[in-house]
């Protein structure tokens, strides 16, 4: 995948006649993550063979990051299968053989995506305490019944208090903390116990949507996100199974890595083309590829960092919000429409890291499933964000690895936010260290060793990922993630050639954001956009009397 070879023009395909240009569209897509592998894919698969993939990193996968590790892979991205029914991921899993050594106990079926749905979590004081599971049963109940609610305000149409801010943090910890003070029955030990447990679980609740804080979640457009029915399934050969899947019929040519884009040149005018083709007078090679930026008819001009210069008809940018939100000014030229500009500013991203720590044995009880960590100081904070020393109180948790067959004895910390980067910051040995000796506090066991072995995620600080997945900050809708989506130039704007530049990726998807389906389904969406316009054309050429 080292070359980035673009197949000769044609000048006899059908795909040609629309654009009048008597060969193959020349088709550039950005990233080789899930959304813009599966965009090739059905590009190629439909006859479009003039097609490239410019993947910045050393390897696909994008936000999919397998690590094998002795006889089992850990994910450093993507780790779970949102549900099955209808779902184009499970459905390639399955299909495929890759779900038939997942256990019964990692169908994950909660609302919360765990290793396994099998066990008990342990939710533990800053103290060295265990919370009775019968008073974490009862407050979980009540912490669901108002997540409920929250769902409510978009599916509802239900109108969204000043109180709340539109605000899910601020929503749930004032209708949650009001609900644990009226409670008659509650000793005021125990209500300070419910009210620490209520921000960890918004700790919890920030980790699955990748927010620095649910404070900054839209209230009003929380329940508009869509869960597809079923369990949340773990590949146990590794989610970077399904990349191979979608790679495997791309040719190596195709994909090229280490190649970062610079700068996307759309939408040229005749007088630019006029300029820049006087530089290509004297070549008569037909390479697609030149370090001048030698338009021959080309609407865009890809910038590479290297100094290359490649030409095409159509670039589908399947890049991160995070990398959009650092570079879109540097990386479109012209610049984005300030509309669209508005939407990549008012979308949230932020990072979700994850700590693996690999024991020689385990120190928690067989049926422990997770260890919660609850700062009991913490009742009555209402910011849950920390100096940069203080980092390790934005970690929520650590998931048990299981089976212990395939892993050995294994824990997944979660932490996100600014708190992740300043995590990033550190070596390894200092986030082992910091680690272990939260273990030690929080489950009250002075013995626990340091892990024989740490890996953790740094997806916040890659410049070429910049966070991990989107979500709908406050003042953000839905409407941003198709503004994001919509096609430069847009269409009652310009006579300009359409579908030049395309938009794909999870934030991208209204209703499947932050998901590897919703990726998935975007690189789809894009690459069905451009063959049907492509059949338009040519049917409108088809039909066309004859004068």
């Amino acid at each position: 995948m080292q070359s980035c070879e673009i197949s000769s023009d044609s000048t006899d395909d059908p795909l040609s006649s629309g654009l009048r240009i008597h060969r193959q569209p020349r088709i550039v897509v950005i990233g080789a993550g899930l959304a813009g592998l599966a965009a090739t894919k059905i590009l190629l698969k439909n006859g479009f063979t003039d097609v490239s993939v410019l993947e910045a990193s050393d390897h696909i996968g994008g936000r999919v990051q397998s690590v094998q590790h002795g006889k089992a892979t850990l994910e450093l991205g993507a780790t779970w299968i949102h549900g099955a029914n209808g779902n184009p991921v499970y459905h390639l899993a399955e299909d495929n053989g890759l779900l038939e050594h997942t256990t019964d106990g990692e169908r994950s079926v909660g609302r919360i995506s765990l290793y396994t749905k099998n066990g008990v979590a342990h939710y533990q004081t800053n103290v060295g305490k265990r919370i009775p599971k019968d008073l974490v049963e009862e407050f979980s109940d009540l912490y669901n019944e108002v997540y409920e609610l929250t769902q409510e305000f978009f599916k509802n149409g239900k109108p969204v208090c000043a109180e709340s801010q539109n605000s899910v943090g601020v929503f749930t910890r004032d209708v949650v903390r009001k609900k644990i003070m009226v409670d008659p029955d509650d000793s005021e030990s125990t209500k300070k116990l419910k009210l620490s447990m209520l921000q960890q679980y918004l700790k919890v609740e920030s980790c699955e949507s990748s927010s620095p804080s649910m404070d900054e979640v839209s209230l009003s457009e929380f329940g508009e996100w869509t869960e597809i029915p079923g369990a949340h399934y773990v590949i146990p050969e590794g989610f970077m199974k399904i990349m191979e899947l979608l790679a495997q019929d791309i040719p190596s040519h195709t994909i090229c890595l280490r190649k970062p884009v610079r700068c996307i040149h759309w939408n040229y005018s005749a007088q630019h083309q006029e300029v820049i083709t006087k530089s290509s007078d004297d070549n008569h090679n037909e390479n697609n590829h030149s370090s001048q930026p030698v338009m021959r008819g080309h609407p865009i001009g890809v910038e590479c960092e290297d100094e290359e210069w490649i030409m095409a008809d159509h670039v589908i940018v399947t890049t991160s919000l995070g990398v959009l939100k650092q570079n879109h000014e540097a990386m479109f030229s012209p610049s984005l429409p300030e509309d669209k500009v508005l939407a990549v500013e008012k979308l949230g991203i932020s990072t979700t890291d994850k700590i693996f720590l690999e024991f020689e044995e385990p120190f928690w009880s067989p049926e422990c499933n997770s260890i919660q960590f609850v700062w009991e100081d913490e009742a009555q904070l209402e910011q849950l964000a920390y100096p940069e020393e203080l980092w390790y109180k934005k970690i929520c948790s650590f998931d048990v690895l299981y089976p212990p067959e395939r892993y050995g004895y294994m824990l997944s910390g979660w932490i996100c936010g600014q708190e992740a980067l300043y995590m990033e910051r550190c070596d390894d040995e200092t986030v082992a260290e910091t680690c272990t000796e939260l273990l030690r506090r929080f489950t009250g066991n002075p013995d626990i060793p340091k892990p024989r072995r740490i890996l953790r995620s740094s997806w916040g600080s890659n410049p070429y990922i910049r966070g991990s997945y989107s979500f709908t900050r406050v003042g953000s809708s839905g409407a941003d993630c198709e503004k994001l989506a919509m096609p430069l130039p847009y269409a009652n704007s310009t006579k300009a050639p359409p579908l030049q530049v395309l938009f794909a990726g999870e934030a991208t998807h209204r209703k499947y954001y932050s998901t590897t389906h919703g990726a998935l389904l975007s690189g789809q969406r894009e690459a069905t956009r451009l063959m049907e316009m492509y059949q338009d054309l040519n049917s409108a050429e088809t039909t066309k009397p004859n004068i």
